[in-house]
């Protein structure tokens, strides 16, 4: 499939030109990405939560623990919709209704379910470790049978998304453009510091290569 369908739940209409329904645009999105901000709705009330999460092909993976009452809502409810948005860019306009952001946001619907089996349980937690820094899983110890039972694991099957992308400079009003005024963008990035290693760390242990090769992948 090259692109999600265009239905009523994820038809974008108002600002349509920025629209996209492409899944690998979709999925680089997602991939820059760790945070999700997921929505459900408990006794009567819409909240929404960010939670990390992680992605192979068209699934999604989160997890908490067995009391999470998030994840157990949206399994009762056998659906989820989740957003995953970028902001990169201020741009300031010589009016305050043409001010606005470069964004990439991407927003998901689909089926939920809940991971029973422990090898399963346990991809599932390695695509989440991956997702979050390639290499990680490998550098630390395995999982413990009880960890892995007190551990909600849920996954998300996409079934429909779509993204809207905002990527160009400011837009004024024609007979603005000769106002003595500033504009432009301030672009706007997330990045990474240098590893600091933790007190406790015994000092012969050194900052090893996938933690490194993520900082300086990320690094301003």
């Amino acid at each position: 499939m090259k692109e999600y369908p265009k239905l009523k739940i994820n038809h974008i209409k108002r600002g349509a030109n920025r629209a996209t329904y492409d899944v690998e645009r979709i999925n680089t999105i997602l991939d820059a990405g760790f945070i999700g901000f997921v929505s459900y709705v408990y006794e009567g009330k819409a909240i929404t939560l960010p939670m990390a999460y992680g992605r192979k092909d068209n699934k999604i993976y989160l997890h908490g623990s067995q009391g999470n009452r998030m994840l157990l809502t949206l399994l009762k409810a056998k659906e989820i919709s989740m957003t995953v948005m970028h902001l990169d860019a201020l741009v300031l306009a010589r009016s305050g209704l043409h001010h606005s952001v470069n964004y990439r946001s991407a927003t998901l619907f689909g089926s939920v379910k809940k991971i029973e089996n422990p090898a399963e349980k346990e991809a599932a937690l390695h695509c989440f470790m991956e997702h979050m820094l390639i290499g990680r899983w490998d550098g630390i110890r395995p999982m413990l049978p009880k960890e892995l039972d007190r551990t909600l694991v849920v996954e998300m099957t996409i079934e429909s998304a779509s993204a809207k992308i905002r990527d160009v400079g400011v837009q004024d009003e024609p007979d603005d453009y000769d106002l003595p005024i500033w504009v432009g963008l301030v672009p706007l990035k997330q990045v990474a510091e240098y590893p600091i290693s933790d007190d406790k760390l015994s000092k012969d242990i050194n900052i090893p290569t996938h933690v490194l090769d993520y900082y300086h992948s990320n690094k301003q």
